[in-house]
């Protein structure tokens, strides 16, 4: 699609040079994640499980038994189900509580809690409705509170974090009407004018935008004598003049969401409310979402847990011919499966987040790998749930509750996690993501030899830099710890672990000569292979979960707490991750990728409209993409805050 006159034309090193730029560049801490992509399996890194400090247990247990009392007591999902809205009351309460501020600090207000204990509020307030959850999450992962925590000015913190912590919900707006993981093309514009800048433009999706106070905006600077430009962050008030909310946006799950269209008509922000430099916005939304992804697996965590207490008490009192459902192996293999991925999924959340707390290491990878894997894995359970519950799983809960069952909202459910996938980076973005990261390491001592633009001096002293670094690297690929039987004996007991650390040691070597072998002979086609790349991730991301799994099974036994039950889920889901492993390992080179790609052009080009005929198209009229022309709004301000 051409662009429109407003928005820049980009072409597509363009728009990969503008994203390199914004990823961190270098690895100033270790990294487990990496390291696996690598070949290296650091158990060391994660192992003892590393623990909170006890007041930050105790601070956060203290909130968790209030918000606990206010979900059971304050919340009522199927009323936000059914009006399509949270009310404001029970927004007002969360307020009240102190919600708005878990993650930001004492002094500014807030209550402090750590990572961990954040993402237990997330999973417990989104147990009750996911839409909730997303109005907290979006508010303190990715609004106001992040971003000025990572880089606003102590005025600015000052300033702002108060009022985010008590009584402003905030929002974040970078995607666009025709922009969304491409980041390059934004419209969006803020021209300096005095001590101010003008912005102009219209962003969508703009999760809590309706009834925000606060708003973080990705505005393109112009570049200028004074400044360098580029994508910028700036905090905006959302009541200024100029701002026009212009609908409330519709979707089949996360009904209560307050998503919508928000439009800039020479909007006035003060350059004081710009965060960091010009040409940094895009650094600092990607440097917020390193932990700010870690808010979807806790809810997706959360998920889990409720499917698994559904599919128990459901398959325990159905019965068919003669016996509980749940003993029949069709729907047991359902049951064990969710049992234990829920198990895997908590125990990659509440790893990450201590390694978070801790700040000892970078998690970038691994809050991306929580992110993806949570995501699918969730829609995966609740989808079985769905099926498990049978004619009931389909039909909504006030429709089981007309007719005297029990409201289970399956369906809901299902359809609520579905956005997980999309929210915070797609599944596909997530993949070239976190590929990208895994093979920094190859690119910082060969991308020159596969870069048409450097010159032959470049490469060849690329060449000699990769020669070194291959020399000592290549060879530890060949063994390792997982070939020797004794390895990981401390995770050796009623139920035996060491086994699948063997097998993840021995997995991390093979993905990573996987990972070598392609490069080298795909070299600069690499970055097209995004089949491959996505395989090569999800392997990653199941070794990362097998490895979390046990770590946790070990850490609760060294508790006393549902130690033995804790080893069996964790080889339970060992033994189903292994054989997604080993089928993805085969993929990686018997797959229909090149012939999907033959497909796909004879979509494109009309050769197959023919299987499209004897169908109708209920879809109304109108342009796929609507106009986001700058200008002021001609519609209503849906805009409303709550107070």
């Amino acid at each position: 699609m051409s662009a429109t006159p407003h928005q820049p034309t980009v072409t597509e090193r363009e728009a990969r040079q503008v994203a390199e730029a914004a990823r961190e560049q270098g690895w100033q801490k270790p990294s487990f994640a990496k390291e696996l992509f690598l070949g290296r399996f650091r158990l060391d890194l994660i192992h003892p499980h590393p623990l909170p400090a006890d007041e930050d247990t105790l601070r956060g247990e203290e909130f968790l038994a209030k918000l606990r009392d206010f979900c059971e007591t304050k919340i009522d999902s199927a009323r936000i189900e059914r009006e399509a809205r949270i009310p404001d009351e029970t927004i007002t309460g969360l307020k009240e509580l102190g919600a708005l501020g878990m993650k930001i600090d004492t002094k500014y207000g807030g209550l402090g809690l750590t990572q961990v204990y954040y993402n237990k509020a997330l999973a417990l307030v989104g147990s009750v409705n996911p839409a909730l959850g997303a109005l907290l999450s979006a508010h303190q992962s990715i609004g106001v509170p992040q971003p000025l925590k990572l880089f606003g000015t102590q005025e600015q913190r000052d300033t702002f974090l108060p009022r985010c912590a008590r009584t402003d919900i905030s929002a974040f707006l970078l995607t666009e009407p025709d922009v969304g993981s491409d980041p390059a093309r934004l419209a969006t514009t803020a021209v300096p004018d005095g001590d101010d800048y003008i912005l102009d433009g219209v962003k969508l999706w703009t999760t809590n935008g309706v009834v925000a106070d606060l708003l973080v905006v990705m505005a393109r600077v112009p570049k200028s004598e004074s400044g360098k430009g580029g994508i910028t962050a700036f905090v905006v008030e959302a009541s200024s003049e100029g701002i026009t909310v212009e609908n409330r946006n519709a979707f089949m799950g996360l009904r209560g969401l307050e998503n919508g269209v928000t439009r800039f008509h020479r909007v006035r922000v003060p350059a004081a409310n710009r965060i960091g430099p010009e040409g940094a916005g895009l650094k600092i939304a990607l440097t917020t979402l390193n932990t700010g992804r870690l808010s979807l697996p806790a809810m997706c965590a959360g998920a889990g847990k409720w499917c698994l207490k559904i599919a128990r008490e459901w398959t325990s009192v159905r019965e068919q011919w003669g016996k509980p459902v749940a003993l029949h192996e069709a729907v047991g293999a359902k049951i064990s499966f969710i049992a234990a991925t829920t198990f895997a999924l908590e125990a990659v959340l509440d790893l990450s987040s201590q390694m978070a707390d801790e700040n000892r290491n970078d998690i970038r990878i691994e809050a991306a790998l929580a992110k993806l894997y949570g995501s699918e894995m969730a829609c995966l359970m609740a989808d079985e749930l769905v099926q498990i519950r049978g004619g009931r799983g389909f039909e909504t809960a006030a429709s089981l509750a007309a007719r005297g069952e029990r409201a289970v909202p399956a369906e809901q459910v299902l359809r609520d996690l579905r956005i997980n996938r999309i929210f915070e980076g797609s599944t596909e973005i997530m993949h070239l993501l976190i590929a990208r990261e895994a093979v920094d390491a190859h690119l910082s001592v060969a991308g020159d030899l596969i870069d048409p633009d450097k010159s032959l001096s470049e490469k060849a002293k690329a060449g000699a830099n990769a020669g070194v670094f291959y020399a000592k690297w290549l060879p530890k690929l060949v063994a390792g710890a997982g070939r020797i039987p004794g390895s990981y004996g401390e995770f050796r007991h009623d139920v035996d672990l060491s086994t699948h650390l063997r097998y993840v040691e021995r997995s991390s070597r093979k993905l990573a000569r996987s990972t070598f072998y392609a490069m080298s002979r795909w070299q600069g086609r690499m970055e097209t292979k995004q089949g491959f790349l996505g395989r090569i991730v999800d392997i990653g991301a199941e070794l990362f979960a097998m490895s979390a799994a046990c770590v946790r099974a070990e850490l609760l036994r060294t508790q006393g707490d549902h130690g033995r039950e804790a080893y069996q889920l964790a080889d339970a889901f060992c033994r189903q991750s292994r054989i997604r492993v080993e089928e993805l390992f085969g993929r990686l080179w018997s797959n229909t990728d090149d012939i999907d790609r033959k497909v796909v052009k004879g979509v494109l080009s009309g050769t197959y409209t023919w299987l499209e005929e004897g169908v109708l198209d209920p879809s109304g009229d109108g342009p796929w993409i609507a106009d986001a022309t700058p200008g002021a709004s001609t519609r209503e301000n849906v805009h409303r805050p709550i107070r």
